[in-house]
């Protein structure tokens, strides 16, 4: 039986017009490099490059005219400090995609099939997917001897069970028309579940947790012994908690309403939630941090984008309390959760009651590892996990090679995943 020699992953992450990239060694469990190249395109795009193994961060600007142009810069780039995507120790490219409907619920080795498959799903995330099958389409002409894995945002939740995945609307008009709750940020919370259980000292399957993955785009998880049973995002990410810029839950019938009374058209809503809601919308800033400081100078309008923050941000730890019935832990992650312990404290103040509280000295403590701010001896742990979905992707991508390569010697499978084992198939 052949085994994995090689041991790098390279992480890729496509936009639009950017790329964001991790070089990571899965078997020293360190990163060689990242970076990002953006506004690609453009005359003016830019390319930042951090080396982590020593060196000074690079940047430069200049004409990138498209996703092959930036992949070929990055090459560049990982080559000047001898990490080239030649190189023999490059076991597999990861890639993240966003939606991967009720078809992908593992992490994928890419073929023509699954590229079709991957498009045909677009509809359901027109503004990722097409961008991560770009990313897709030039790594594979860059290195069509390695396996590219995708990594699917929404497989961790296909673990859901029909009663929380549906919506209650007509049922052959929701099938035909794949409406379901898929939800999102699934590597995130996936990673940060598991790390959760690690901190406790516990298995994955014998811990039921909270997950709140609060940065721009905020989204609240309730796993359940490792599998995700509901997830605060739907058919879209617009779906659950307040956002940076999206509103969340809301009723429906707001949209006939500002179709049939304020002649909005239907691509005018739509921006209008996604991009002028949320706490941009109510305050005018979508910066948690500048919220803050004029919250501190007494302005109103910060305080109430605040307090409904807050508000549906509790409203959902206490819907997936019900739901798990037993919590061993809530945890925050993603910019927000790990950085404003004025959030933490306000999500859970008041909360005594289901042995939720803070201890105001670990919670202000800024770190990079994953800690317990709640009390000792509390009945209900409440943690800060920085989230890792790059690592997430790597590990995914690197156990799937692996398995590929005991059974065909090294060679891609070309195998959609079948059913989720419910933590990913992380190894």
């Amino acid at each position: 039986m052949t085994t994995v020699t090689a041991s790098r992953v390279l992480v890729l992450n496509s936009g639009s017009s950017s790329v964001k990239y991790q070089l990571l060694d899965m078997r020293a469990h360190r990163r060689l490099a990242l970076g990002l190249v953006e506004r690609i395109g453009e005359e003016s795009a830019r390319l930042r490059h951090t080396p982590l193994g020593g060196g000074a961060e690079r940047e430069w600007t200049g004409p990138v005219a498209d996703h092959d142009a930036a992949l070929k810069a990055v090459a560049a780039e990982l080559a000047k400090d001898g990490l080239g995507l030649d190189s023999p120790e490059l076991a597999a490219i990861g890639h993240r995609v966003v939606h991967g409907g009720l078809t992908f619920t593992e992490p994928t080795v890419i073929d023509d099939t699954v590229l079709a498959e991957i498009e045909r799903l677009i509809p359901l995330a027109p503004l990722h997917n097409p961008a991560n099958l770009t990313g897709i389409r030039t790594a594979r002409a860059l290195r069509p001897d390695l396996p590219q894995v995708a990594v699917f945002d929404t497989a961790f939740h296909t673990t859901m069970p029909e009663s929380a995945a549906r919506y209650a609307i007509d049922t052959e008009t929701a099938d035909a028309y794949s409406v379901r709750r898929y939800g999102f940020h699934g590597t995130s919370h996936a990673y940060v579940s598991r790390a959760t259980a690690k901190l406790l000292g516990k298995a994955p399957e014998d811990v039921n947790v909270i997950v709140l993955h609060l940065g721009n785009g905020a989204s609240a998880s309730a796993v359940r012994g490792g599998r995700c049973v509901d997830t605060s995002m739907g058919l879209t990410p617009l779906e659950g908690l307040v956002m940076g810029t999206r509103s969340g839950d809301l009723d429906p019938a707001v949209i006939f309403h500002l179709a049939r009374v304020g002649g909005m058209s239907t691509d005018e809503i739509d921006t209008l939630l996604n991009k002028r809601s949320g706490l941009i919308g109510l305050c005018g800033d979508n910066d948690m941090r500048e919220i803050q400081r004029r919250m501190d100078e007494g302005d109103e309008r910060a305080r109430l984008a605040f307090d409904i923050y807050i508000h549906r941000l509790r409203k959902y730890i206490g819907a997936y309390y019900a739901v798990l019935g037993r919590v061993d832990a809530l945890v925050f992650t993603a910019g927000v959760g790990e950085n404003a312990a004025f959030v933490r404290e306000a999500a859970v103040a008041g909360l005594e009651g289901l042995g939720l509280a803070v201890d105001p000295g670990p919670n202000a403590v800024r770190g990079a590892e994953p800690r317990l701010i709640s009390p000792a001896g509390a009945r209900v742990a409440v943690a800060v996990v920085p989230t890792d979905e790059e690592l997430e992707i790597a590990t995914q991508a690197y156990a799937l090679v692996g398995k590929s390569t005991a059974m065909s010697t090294g060679k891609s499978t070309g195998k959609s995943a079948g059913k989720s084992t419910g933590n990913g198939s992380h190894a």
